[in-house]
């Protein structure tokens, strides 16, 4: 199969009650262990690359990445997304490199500046086949380039959605009902919840409209007890609980957002490794594991947390 876009995943994923993971990806190894996972349990899956990513690892090459990983896993169908994009430059930077789905994040600025801007990349995505996710709201935390205080951050309002939806035209919208970038989301002590009541609110406004949440990992404790067993130093490391999550992929949530759980594992696996083989020097002796944790850690979540499983 070739890239996709998301507008049919969406679409079956409201009518079914459940969601399209978005995972973020860095390199071979992650783009290998998410797609892996999916093909195995034919799961629609959406590779999505940050600001941070494409810095990192330069767009071309994670471009050829994807299309190796769509070569590879002939049963599912993927998205490439760009997450985050800051500006309408970048966005169209993706579009014109063969992204088929861009977020323009100008959640940042005053409601008709956000309506202005994200009008100006939905015309040219659509005018290219490239669908568009918005943002209203502002999550707290820290991801890449993305850094909110918890006092700068807000929930959504939903009084706001439906002119945002329909004078933009955009495809999808991201929503703030309490999730957060990172993994130190929430104050030990504290019984994370997300606000189900604005979703509610949200829904009845824009029926039938994708919605996304970011900031949706929920921080494994065992990669967190792993890592800090062999070095590492993640104090009070805390997540979204998954039993939320999959609440929320049976109502209009239909793409949730996970990457912090990525890194996690992937650096428990590499921890691990590191201690129980100290002669090692061969990066394939640890990246092999890495991986594999990565491809544990999205079987789960398509399984038990998304609900995606068997949707191709």
């Amino acid at each position: 199969m070739a890239l996709v876009t998301s507008k049919e995943m969406f679409e079956k994923a409201y009518a079914g009650g459940y969601a399209i993971g978005a995972f973020n990806v860095n390199n071979m190894e992650i783009v290998q262990g998410i797609t892996e996972a999916a093909q195995e349990l034919k799961s629609p899956v959406i590779l999505q690359a940050s600001a941070g990513a494409r810095k990192y690892a330069n767009p071309s090459y994670l471009k050829k990445l994807v299309e190796a990983a769509v070569i590879e896993c002939p049963d599912i169908d993927i998205v490439m997304h760009l997450d985050h994009g800051p500006d309408f430059e970048t966005c169209k930077s993706c579009v014109d490199n063969g992204f088929t789905s861009v977020m323009i994040d100008a959640s940042s600025k005053p409601f008709e500046e956000n309506i202005a801007i994200t009008k100006e990349v939905v015309e040219y995505a659509h005018a290219h086949g490239v669908v568009v996710e918005a943002e209203l709201g502002a999550l707290a935390g820290i991801e890449d380039d993305v850094n909110v205080s918890e006092e700068n951050s807000a929930y959504t309002r939903p009084e706001e959605v439906e002119e945002f939806v329909s004078r933009t035209g955009v495809d999808s919208l991201a929503i703030a009902i309490g999730t957060s970038h990172g993994a130190f989301k929430f104050k030990p002590g504290t019984d994370p919840q997300l606000r189900f009541d604005i979703l509610d609110e949200i829904v009845k406004k824009i029926p039938n409209f994708p919605i996304v949440l970011h900031g949706a990992s929920s921080v494994p404790q065992e990669y967190v007890k792993i890592i800090n067993a062999h070095g590492g130093k993640l104090v009070d490391a805390i997540g979204v609980p998954e039993d939320q999550l999959r609440q929320a992929a049976r109502s209009a949530v239909c793409k949730i957002n996970i990457d912090s759980d990525l890194r996690l594992g992937f650096t428990a696996g590499i921890r691990e490794t590191f201690e129980a083989k100290p002669e090692l020097f061969d990066p394939r002796g640890y990246l092999k594991p890495a991986r594999e944790n990565v491809k544990a850690i999205v079987r789960h979540k398509i399984m038990d947390v998304l609900g995606s499983a068997g949707k191709m």
